[in-house]
């Protein structure tokens, strides 16, 4: 493997946090990029709340909670203890020691400082050497569209556990958002040896970055290839509302449904090895299609997955010619 190889993740929190790590550990130093969702982010207490980007860095620095996936290990929670005894909003958990991040973001935030700038200079201190990226500096919203009205993404996801049937999605401010600096270089890089897609949820993690202008059309010109974990396992999803947003938007909750749905971006597909039966339809699509375990309870696990979806892209971009992209 060439150390000029670069590779680039788009994901989410606590599963696409877990596929960066096995590929953190996989790639040499500074080889890797992840590109993170920011649409969960909001203002809660006063504070600029990150919550993907806070995990994946967390992950990343070997910091995190492995009993949740997020917040800090160890952690304690004495203010927020402290806010429900006064009656205060105390449905979002904020440890205390991760009060330290949001109090930091903010403040340079408000000193007019970019996310991404920021983002970047807190996971170098934590001892991360992957690139972390926003998708963007510029704010944008996931909202959903539910029975229950109109909510906002930690709304339906937290405080409501994302129990509203879900109607439609849609990321405000994604359209007039530009995407994170240094990410249309990085995609005409003649040194990007491939794109992954983490198996994090589509609609609330994937889409959102995919809603920025332009971006979706640079990953299908883009000449190293595409490939996506499927983040279902026999129609469920390991963590997260995956496929009961599938069932409520109509879509059935399986590994070629997520093919399908980002078909157009894709050369390759990587399915649990228990869906394997899905493997021949999929093919049928027109990707280079994976069976193997997805399941990441270890290291070793999320070691094994990375090592997958590398061997998987280097083929793809071993093929003769330009990498296949879908155009329906």
């Amino acid at each position: 493997m060439s150390h000029d190889e670069h590779w680039l993740l788009l994901c989410g929190g606590v599963g696409g946090a877990k596929l960066a790590l096995g590929l953190a550990h996989e790639l040499p130093p500074g080889s890797l990029t992840v590109l993170v969702n920011t649409g969960d982010d909001f203002r809660h207490l006063g504070l600029w709340i990150s919550p993907d980007l806070d995990t994946v860095t967390y992950t990343l620095a070997g910091l995190v909670n492995p009993a949740t996936g997020w917040g800090l290990a160890g952690d304690t929670f004495h203010c927020l203890e402290g806010l429900s005894r006064l009656s205060g909003p105390d449905w979002f958990r904020l440890g205390d020691r991760d009060l330290a991040t949001h109090l930091e973001r903010t403040r340079r935030l408000a000193a007019g400082e970019r996310l991404g700038s920021i983002t970047s200079d807190l996971a170098s201190r934590l001892g991360v050497s992957a690139r972390i990226w926003p998708m963007s500096d510029d704010p944008v919203a996931t909202l959903l569209h539910t029975d229950s009205g109109l909510l906002e993404f930690q709304d339906y996801f937290v405080r409501r556990q994302a129990a509203p049937v879900v109607r439609a999605i849609e990321y405000h401010g994604a359209s007039e958002a530009g995407p994170a600096p240094g990410l249309a270089n990085l995609l005409k890089d003649p040194g990007l040896a491939g794109i992954i897609i983490a198996p994090s949820n589509p609609w609330l993690s994937i889409d959102p970055i995919l809603a920025l202008p332009g971006l979706r059309q640079s990953l299908a010109d883009a000449r190293a290839p595409v490939v996506a974990v499927s983040p279902l396992i026999a129609g469920q999803a390991v963590k997260g509302p995956s496929a009961k947003i599938m069932r409520e938007l109509g879509l059935p909750p399986d590994a070629q449904g997520i093919a399908r749905h980002y078909l157009c971006l894709l050369d390759g597909f990587i399915l649990d090895d228990r869906d394997e039966a899905e493997a021949a339809g999929i093919g049928l699509l027109g990707l280079e299609t994976v069976a193997a375990p997805t399941l990441m309870r270890s290291l070793d696990d999320r070691r094994s997955l990375a090592r997958v979806a590398l061997g998987l892209a280097r083929r793809l971009g071993n093929s003769i010619g330009r990498p296949h992209r879908q155009t329906g």
